[in-house]
């Protein structure tokens, strides 16, 4: 479809494919059904429709984030936007950059019953707005959308108009690119202030954010030339999985052992991280040693946390430069680590509770099990809740792309709708979702048989302490009656297997054997319900 006449909604559609994006996630309306239809029907396009208009925009945020492409979403006008709020604060809160194209109701019809200020709606989210300016432009008006996205790191709402649908319009295949060549720092008084701090470290630590995910191989030459143990943020974990030295999270989802580590070291060199509170444990962690930041993106340099010295630079170029000037520089190694016990500093200790009480599992218990028996190669997504830092702490994950963390904006409910998204970006893994009981009502129910419709290789672990933790354990601490924040659920596992699934209650240990046989077995979405009784489920690691 070149410079000949078509229509917008043909236009529109052919862009997506324009920009390498195969897989559309969405929810159907008269603002956007013959977009959608000529994407599959003519464009090639796989459309995977949501149940939710806000899932569409999480299954395209897990997208991205697996995939490293462009997630892009679609839904229509009036409701079916305002539907997608907490899904567009959750992508911009965690920098993610996608595409949502969202019908608009007609100009010529401002007394429709749908009509609302749809840029006003997108603004206060943080998002960014794109409007389809006229049919002339259509083309034009996709590619910045998506060049926005890609630049601005964080989602870009497409506005459509209904009424040029059925426009004429001539379609030229428009990509903008962007230029991201990674920046470098070869000289300055910024350079010799961090070669200066990092040369005089007797203890120094290396420490990985997402952003510096891509700089592994680099990050680990360093942390080896200065003999250096390794540490990552929540959403890098993994990064470092093979190494002796690596110690885990960095912050309050460390070991004890790391913890103690990081109190006694003398130097933290960040990468990629804006060093938030739950990283240096509201600034603990930082006290009576030197920090040294290197970020690309300067609005996060000092953002949480002040360092001594700073780079605003790619991660793996001055990773190589630190190495190249502490060789020039005859700079011994610090033998920091001939001090540690290889592999020991990022398990956590073994469960030593007491038995579970009648009808209920040990969470802990149960989950060091499911980190022994669940697939290795797995996508592991979690939802927000009181369970999920216990999970991040015992469940491993392959590399940090193969991890989803849904609580940028504190919010329960998103973890499913990922989880769904992230086995587009990787049909080949598994998914494996961990969901408290409240997140799997709020956002679950309506997606979990989406993943059965869509033949998915999903696994999800419900961890049903039949209440809403965090408001549980404020009327238990002050010594008040926890009734209200406490629900009779109906059975998930039965739920989810009359949702076209298979479900499992697991309510002893022998249960947890049966649905780990299941897990071996499993031939759709296989949901795994954990009895837990709410006086025993951890508290939260802040």
């Amino acid at each position: 479809m070149s410079s000949e006449k078509t229509y917008v909604h043909q236009s529109l559609a052919q862009s997506i494919i324009d920009h390498d994006i195969d897989t559309l996630f969405g929810l159907m309306g008269d603002g956007n059904l013959f977009m959608v239809n000529h994407y599959v029907r003519a464009c090639g396009g796989t459309f995977v429709p949501a149940a939710y208009e806000g899932s569409s925009i999480l299954m395209a945020q897990a997208y991205t984030h697996v995939s490293g492409k462009i997630g892009v979403a679609t839904v229509t006008h009036g409701p079916a936007l305002t539907n997608c709020v907490t899904a567009l604060v959750e992508g911009a809160r965690g920098h993610v950059p996608m595409v949502l194209f969202a019908g608009d109701t007609p100009v010529i019809q401002p007394q429709n019953l749908q009509n609302i200020d749809q840029r006003e709606v997108v603004r206060m989210t943080g998002v960014g707005f794109e409007q389809v300016r006229s049919t002339s432009t259509v083309t034009e008006d996709v590619a910045n959308a998506f060049y926005r996205a890609r630049l601005e790191r964080r989602p870009i709402v497409l506005n459509m108009p209904a009424d040029f649908m059925w426009e004429e319009t001539t379609h030229k295949k428009k990509v903008f690119a962007v230029f991201d060549t990674p920046s470098y720092v070869p000289e300055g008084a910024g350079l010799d202030e961090a070669i200066g701090v990092i040369a005089a470290a007797k203890r120094p630590v290396v420490l990985a954010g997402a952003g510096a995910a891509k700089a592994q191989s680099q990050l680990i030459k360093l942390a080896d030339r200065l003999q250096a143990p390794l540490a990552t943020t929540l959403k890098a974990k993994g990064l470092f999985n093979d190494h002796p030295y690596d110690m885990g999270i960095f912050g309050t989802l460390s070991t004890d052992a790391a913890y103690d580590l990081i109190d006694k070291s003398d130097c933290v060199i960040a990468f990629g991280t804006s060093l938030h509170s739950f990283t240096t444990d509201k600034g603990k962690l930082m006290k009576d040693k030197r920090v040294v930041q290197i970020n690309d993106n300067a609005a996060e340099i000092g953002k949480n946390y002040h360092p001594d010295a700073a780079l605003i630079a790619d991660a793996g170029l001055s990773a190589d430069n630190i190495i190249y000037w502490l060789d020039e520089a005859d700079i011994p190694p610090s033998g920091f680590t001939d001090e540690l016990e290889a592999g020991a500093l990022a398990v956590h200790q073994p469960n030593r509770s007491e038995k579970a009480g009648e009808g209920f599992v040990d969470f802990v218990r149960s989950l060091d099990r499911l980190e022994e028996a669940l697939p290795k190669d797995r996508i592991l997504a979690t939802d927000g809740g009181r369970f999920m830092t216990e999970v991040w702490c015992r469940i491993s994950v392959p590399h940090p792309r193969q991890f989803l963390v849904t609580v940028n904006f504190g919010s329960i409910g998103l973890g499913l709708q990922e989880a769904i998204g992230a086995a587009f970006a990787e049909p080949d893994s598994p998914v494996v979702l961990f969901t408290g009981d409240g997140g799997f009502m709020m956002g679950g129910v309506n997606e979990f048989n989406t993943a059965v419709r869509l033949k998915q290789d999903l696994i999800v672990i419900v961890c049903n302490d039949s209440a809403y933790g965090a408001e549980h354990i404020q009327f238990v601490d002050r010594s008040m009656n926890p009734g209200l924040s406490e629900f009779e659920w109906p059975s998930f596992a039965d739920v989810a297997t009359a949702l076209g699934g298979k479900g499992i209650t697991v309510r002893s240990d022998e249960d947890l054997e049966s649905a780990i046989k299941a897990v071996k077995t499993r031939t759709k979405p296989l949901l795994i319900e954990l009895r837990l009784d709410p006086n025993q489920v951890p508290r939260m690691r802040a």
